[in-house]
C-alpha cells in the first residue's frame, strides 16, 4: 500500500474514500490578492470601470465557485456549504481578498476557500482588464483552517495506553486478532504511548486481574476489544461495571449513534465506558469494523477526558 492518498495500489488516481469519517464542523479561510494601478483601484471605488460593481461582481464569483469547487477541482468532494464570504480591502495598489467558508462534513473545505478567493481574484482581472494591462494576482494561500483531525487538538495531553484483547479462539492461537492491531495502530498514530498489549481468554478472574493491576500501575486509559456480546462467554461488561467509579454516557451514546449508522447490527452491542480513578475504560465490541469506527469516533476528542480528570480547564469552543 502506498502513503499517497490519491493514487490506488496501482498507481491510478483516485478519490479519497471519507465515508468512514466523522461528520463536524468546519471552517475555511485563505486570502488571494490582486495588483493594480491606483487609478483603477480608484475607478472601482467611484464605479467608473465599464463592466459595473467590479467587487460585487467578485464577490459573486467568489461564492460561486467556493459551491462549485468539485466541478473544478477533480477529486474535490462535494460538499454542502452552509457559509460562504468573500472581503475585500483596499490598499495603495492592491486589493486584498479573503474568502471564509463554513460546512458540516467529514472532509476538509480549504480547497473551496482557496477556490473562493482565486475566483474573486480572476473575477477582478476580467472587469478590470480592459482599463489596465498590468495586473497581477497572487499569492493565494490558506490562512486558517478547523474542524477535522489534521487541524483540531494537534497539541495535547496524550494518555499512556493499554490495549486489552478479549477473545478465547485469538488467545488460543485459532483466530488471528485484527481489532487489537487496529487499537494499537489508531492511538499509537495519534500520539498514544502503548504501554501494554495483551491477548487473553474470555474469563471473569483473568478479565478483572489485567484490568485492576492497569489500574494501579496508573495505566490512564484502558482499552478492551471484545466480550460486550450477548454470548455465554461475553464477560467484560460484568467484569468491568462494578469497578467503574463514573459511567461516560456521552461516550457510550456517540460510539452506539455512530455505529448503528453503519450496521444495524451495533444496536445488541453492550459497550461501556467510564473513569477509575485516574483511568479511563472503554470496552469495545470485538469485530473489526466496530473497532476502526470507534477510533474515528474517540480520536482525538477523547484526550480532552483526561484534562478534565486532571481538573483542568475546560477549552472554549468558538
Amino acid at each position: 500500500m502506498n502513503d499517497f492518498t490519491h493514487i490506488d495500489n496501482e498507481g491510478n488516481l483516485c478519490m479519497v474514500d471519507v465515508t468512514d469519517k466523522l461528520t463536524t464542523s468546519r471552517r475555511a479561510v485563505a486570502e488571494s490578492a490582486i495588483t493594480l494601478n491606483n487609478k483603477t483601484i480608484q475607478q472601482i471605488q467611484d464605479s467608473q470601470i465599464p463592466k459595473g460593481n467590479v467587487l460585487t461582481a467578485a464577490k459573486i464569483a467568489g461564492i460561486q465557485a467556493a459551491k462549485l469547487t468539485s466541478q473544478i477541482i477533480p477529486l474535490c468532494h462535494p460538499i454542502a456549504i452552509t457559509f460562504a464570504d468573500i472581503q475585500f480591502s483596499i490598499g495603495k495598489g492592491i486589493i486584498t481578498i479573503t474568502s471564509t467558508v463554513r460546512a458540516n462534513d467529514s472532509t476538509g473545505i480549504e480547497m473551496e476557500a482557496l477556490t473562493a478567493a482565486s475566483a474573486a481574484a480572476l473575477t477582478i482581472y476580467d472587469m478590470c482588464k480592459a482599463v489596465d494591462k498590468n495586473m497581477t494576482i497572487g499569492p493565494t494561500r490558506l490562512i486558517s483552517k478547523t474542524g477535522g483531525k489534521s487541524s483540531d487538538h494537534l497539541e495535547g495531553y496524550r494518555p499512556v495506553t493499554a490495549i486489552l484483547v478479549l477473545s478465547d479462539s485469538v488467545s488460543k492461537g485459532i483466530s488471528e486478532d485484527v481489532s487489537g492491531e487496529i487499537l494499537k495502530e489508531g492511538f499509537s498514530n495519534a500520539g498514544c504511548s502503548i504501554k501494554h498489549f495483551k491477548i487473553i481468554p474470555d474469563n471473569k478472574k483473568d478479565i478483572e486481574f489485567c484490568i485492576q493491576s492497569w489500574i494501579m500501575e496508573g495505566v490512564e486509559l484502558i482499552l478492551t476489544t471484545g466480550g460486550t456480546g450477548l454470548g455465554s462467554r461475553d464477560n467484560t461488561v460484568q467484569v468491568v461495571n462494578p469497578l467503574l467509579q463514573k459511567r461516560l454516557h456521552g461516550i457510550e451514546e456517540a460510539l452506539h449513534r455512530y455505529g448503528s449508522t453503519r450496521n444495524k447490527r451495533a444496536m445488541l452491542s453492550r459497550l461501556i465506558a467510564g473513569s477509575v480513578s485516574s483511568s479511563m475504560i472503554i470496552c469495545l465490541p470485538g469485530s473489526p469494523g466496530a473497532v476502526r469506527d470507534a477510533v474515528n469516533v474517540l480520536i482525538p476528542t477523547i484526550f480532552h477526558g483526561f484534562d478534565m480528570i486532571k481538573g483542568k480547564a475546560h477549552k472554549k469552543n468558538h
